[in-house]
């Protein structure tokens, strides 16, 4: 068993470089299965979702080739099945991109139900929905879903609910299919943008990414091409919030500060002060932390990967803040750990009231996912005393080095392995 053990109230301050986007990379390296010749990858996070997909797709037939630590080589012209390997893709959410990219090379795909963190049900409707609208008929059994279709034609899709992974795997699908493919009330977010700018450099023709109406004109062939995927805005957003928690002073390099816009506004009414620069933004803060209300919605509202981030730095701030989740249900499972730190939350539904407290203290918790786990790292950085955090490996699939980078600020943090309850290593 491995977990950080954290000697908290510190305040951090120094430099932190944020790596590549964990969400743009999960959806771009499935979409080199689209691709007519390798493509090399750039900024690409070295954390577990990405390793796992790497590894999915080296299964099915794929080439791969480190260049670098954050750069690698795909050549998927080797692919012999569209069925992606069960036990591998069972682990994480979006395993389901492969639906669309082997849908749209092969017209054919099977993949099991999507895994990855568990805070509500999530549903797949709205992306079979739209897999159907381009000619597709789809089955689900045993826990696997099997997409195939004769061709696919390009078509009116209308997204019920706006949903990013029905609106990523719409766009793989479509990319070569036959015609004009409009996809209504898409999602927005950064990664979705960053997708279609990967596809349009290998000769894909989509416009309005970023907007509610994308739309997509097949193409026949797509070239491999070389691409840097952008930075990850929710890694910039948990070291922001970490800097507000222990009243530090952290430069965050390698970033777009315009995504970053919803988080920074919310923190500056927390307290925080914030300058940004053209790839970086510097966060302090010059007096004390103070309530405020938040509510996460869709791209560019507040981020749901951001809600228990923010929900853990507001467990300091003076009065009563309301947080409202708008995206998923179960969302506040987190809550219980931060409360066993001396956290005043209290949940109704989708609702938490956070009553400020002037400090927390140290205890043993668990990650119940992968942001509950970054909320319980910043807590343990601003509590008195010593934190141990369990089940780290939600932790790692998203956040690359994040000991390392902590204690490059500053922190007192190490991870441990025990086996059998003995203190093997402290790295």
């Amino acid at each position: 068993m491995e977990k950080y053990v954290i000697n908290g109230g510190k305040k951090l301050s120094g430099e932190v470089a944020i790596s590549g986007a964990k969400n743009a990379a999960v959806a771009i390296i499935p979409a080199t299965i689209l691709a007519d010749s390798p493509c090399v990858i750039e900024n690409v996070p070295n954390i577990s979702d990405v390793s796992m997909i790497i590894r999915i797709l080296y299964e099915m037939g794929a080439s791969i080739r480190p260049i670098n630590k954050s750069t690698i080589e795909i050549d998927t012209r080797r692919i012999h099945t569209p069925i992606v390997p069960y036990e591998m893709a069972k682990h994480m959410r979006a395993s389901y991109y492969l639906l669309g990219s082997l849908l749209g090379r092969f017209h054919t795909a099977k993949v099991s139900m999507p895994g990855g963190c568990d805070f509500g049900v999530r549903p797949i409707d709205q992306h079979l929905k739209g897999f159907k609208a381009l000619g597709a008929d789809y089955s689900i059994e045993h826990g696997m879903i099997d997409v195939h279709a004769d061709s696919l034609i390009g078509s009116q899709v209308y997204f019920d609910v706006v949903s990013v992974g029905a609106t990523i795997n719409v766009m793989l699908a479509a990319v070569k299919a036959q015609g004009l493919t409009i996809i209504e009330n898409a999602a927005k977010e950064p990664h979705i943008v960053d997708l279609a700018n990967f596809l349009n450099s290998m000769g894909a023709d989509i416009m309005g990414a970023g907007t509610d109406v994308i739309k997509i004109r097949g193409v026949e062939h797509l070239n491999g091409i070389s691409y840097s995927i952008i930075p990850d805005q929710i890694e910039a957003g948990t070291y922001m919030a970490a800097a507000v928690a222990t009243r530090g002073d952290v430069l965050i390099k390698n970033i777009i500060p315009k995504h970053l816009e919803a988080i920074s506004a919310k923190l500056e009414k927390i307290g925080a002060q914030i300058e940004e620069f053209d790839d970086s933004l510097r966060v302090s803060v010059p007096g004390e932390l103070v309530k405020t209300s938040v509510k996460t919605m869709p791209h560019p509202g507040f981020p749901t990967d951001m809600q228990p981030q923010i929900t853990a730095v507001l467990t300091l701030a003076k009065g009563t803040s309301i947080v409202t989740e708008g995206v998923w249900d179960n969302r506040f499972r987190y809550v219980d750990e931060l409360r066993r730190m001396g956290a005043d939350i209290s949940v109704d539904g989708k609702v938490a009231v956070v009553e400020g407290r002037e400090k927390l203290t140290g205890a043993p918790v668990k990650a119940t996912d992968l942001r509950a786990g970054a909320a319980l790292v910043i807590a343990a950085l601003a509590a008195e005393g010593t934190t141990e955090i369990e089940d780290i490996y939600h932790i790692e699939r998203g956040y690359e080095e994040i000991v390392n980078k902590l204690r490059g600020l500053g922190a007192d943090i190490k991870k441990i392995t025990i086996p059998g309850g003995v203190v093997r290593k402290a790295l």
